[in-house]
């Protein structure tokens, strides 16, 4: 039997509510692949095998593990896999707050917070370091009676991870549907560029001419801004919209191969099984295995 520990409401958020915590005790994963309206970030240890999907990114977690997500589109979900232990304890906070700029969070003591919830809209996961660095806030959230301390001290946990290095996007986003944003006019013209001509083919000249560069200055400029080179970060945009197109709709795969940008399936079964670690069919038939939207 799971043992939970719950503070504020058992029931999920609603109305004026802030917080939801859940800090459990539990022998293995069963919940579906979901998504939500509210934020929420989950902790998880002592769970070593488990599965992680968020979006079209899968990984095998360690002994921790601790993701914020705030897209009320991003699929998620913790699976057993491998993972033998008997005691995983899992924490989620599901929160619902604006961060709008014109909200506390636009005002400069919360820039770094709200930088790093824009970020999330993509999963973000963090280093043990930044994990450990929150562990005994996080550890002894639940166990606080009054709401106001514990929004307090879970505002606190935010601020710290949003000064922690290391947190890294785990969807794509083109599959997290999230809009292309950069600080660079040069580089976001070029990015909106490969967003909406994904499908065709696109030449390095063209986008060094839309950036006023030349191709070499382009190119070293392009990976020094996006830690990636050109082919790569373009591979990645096509491969997670084909992933949207394998999750909501029920195109073939060839057609969903083409109407991507690749012009060869065997190329684009390749491809995807390397970057995504299973095959397109594979990764159509676990979404919809266990997909379920809350």
């Amino acid at each position: 039997m799971e043992e939970r520990r719950i503070i504020h409401e058992i029931t999920p958020l609603m109305g004026k509510d802030v917080l939801y915590i859940a800090d459990r005790h539990k022998k293995e994963f069963t919940y579906p692949i979901h998504n939500h309206e509210v934020f929420e970030l989950n902790f998880v240890e002592h769970a070593a095998g488990v599965r992680r999907i968020v979006g079209d990114n899968s990984e095998i977690i360690g002994e921790y593990d601790l993701v914020l997500i705030t897209s009320p589109d991003l699929e998620h979900v913790w699976e057993q896999y491998q993972c033998r232990s008997e005691d995983i304890r899992e924490i989620t906070v599901q929160f619902d707050l604006h961060v709008g700029e014109d909200t506390l969070f636009g005002k400069t003591p919360f820039i770094s917070m709200r930088k790093m919830m824009n970020e999330a809209r993509k999963g973000l996961a963090f280093p043990v370091s930044a994990i450990m660095k929150i562990y005994g806030m996080l550890d002894s959230l639940s166990q606080i009676k009054e709401g106001f301390y514990a929004v307090m001290q879970f505002l606190t946990i935010l601020y710290e991870l949003s000064k922690c290095e290391g947190a890294r996007p785990l969807a794509s986003s083109s599959f997290a549907k999230i809009a292309v944003e950069d600080d660079s006019r040069r580089i976001l013209k070029v990015k909106n560029y490969i967003s909406t001509h994904y499908v065709d083919e696109i030449r390095l000249a063209m986008l060094a001419d839309i950036a006023g560069m030349s191709t070499s200055a382009f190119s070293r400029f392009f990976k020094l801004h996006t830690g990636r080179n050109l082919t790569d970060y373009i591979i990645d945009i096509r491969l997670g919209a084909a992933a949207r197109m394998l999750v909501d709709t029920k195109r073939s795969i060839s057609e969903i191969c083409f109407n991507c940008g690749f012009n060869n399936l065997s190329n684009f079964n390749r491809i995807f099984k390397k970057k995504k670690g299973c095959s397109p069919t594979e990764f159509r038939d676990n979404y919809r295995k266990t997909r379920i939207i809350i």
